[in-house]
């Protein structure tokens, strides 16, 4: 079995507050998919991505990565292997400097000198980020820390990279670039995102949750042909889909 497999089995996860985010939720995900999780504000979508390396434990359930049972002897090594990048950026950048926030990493991993300096360098200018190695984070944009918490985890070198609504905080520029990135990126890629644009441009495989369910796991074109579907879940087409409002409301007069 592949180490890049993503396996959920009747994932239940519940709030110490009572809420039930997550209602058994299962599902697979194979080595290079790229997989959209969508869903209305409150569906379980950062819940579900927050398990998939540990930063939540399940109420119930199981996760597997290959071989590998998720559990907190085995975490590091998930870790290891599932990138996760958060929607917020400042839930990831704590250090002095960028250069040191992107350096975590590959330090706890046991690199040393110049193997560390490649990584962060690379990682870096993948984002476009390299003129930023030095500053502060608390002095970046609210994009440029978005960009540089993306290259904290591309520095690790994942075989399976989770986003939380990469392209939030983002301009058009950015975005752009950051979808040319996930282009490059051959591996597997799960991501949560409003932007069902980007959905349309970078994911074959869609997986709609509503309410902690899963409703839908089918190809993206499907899925977003499915007006009844979208609707019950709290979704619209993406704006590509949707047509002209101006050209139809000439056509209509």
């Amino acid at each position: 079995m592949s180490h890049h497999l993503v396996e959920v089995e009747n994932l239940r996860h519940v709030y110490p507050d009572g809420t039930m985010a997550l209602r058994g939720v299962s599902f697979r995900i194979h080595h290079g998919e790229s997989v959209a999780v969508i869903g209305a504000n409150g569906a379980g979508k950062s819940t579900l991505l927050q398990h998939l390396n540990g930063y939540l434990a399940a109420t119930d359930g199981h996760i597997r990565i290959g071989d590998t049972p998720l559990s907190k002897s085995t975490l590091p090594d998930i870790r290891r292997t599932v990138g996760m990048v958060f929607q917020n950026p400042d839930d990831q950048l704590f250090m002095p400097t960028v250069f040191d926030d992107v350096a975590f990493g590959p330090l706890n991993l046991g690199l040393i000198g110049e193997h560390v300096e490649k990584r962060v360098t690379d990682a870096l200018e993948r984002v476009g980020a390299g003129h930023l190695r030095d500053k502060p984070p608390y002095h970046l944009s609210g994009g440029e820390k978005k960009r540089v918490a993306i290259a904290t985890v591309l520095s690790m070198s994942p075989d399976i990279l989770v986003m939380d609504e990469p392209t939030s905080g983002l301009d058009p520029s950015a975005r752009r670039q950051l979808i040319s990135l996930l282009r490059q990126f051959h591996h597997t890629k799960i991501f949560t995102s409003h932007d069902l644009d980007m959905v349309m441009e970078l994911c074959e495989r869609t997986i709609i949750l509503h309410e902690g369910l899963i409703m839908a796991d089918d190809l993206t074109v499907t899925i977003f042909g499915n007006e009844d579907l979208l609707a019950a879940c709290r979704l619209e087409k993406p704006l590509s889909m949707q047509g002209c409002p101006l050209c139809s409301k000439k056509h209509r007069d």
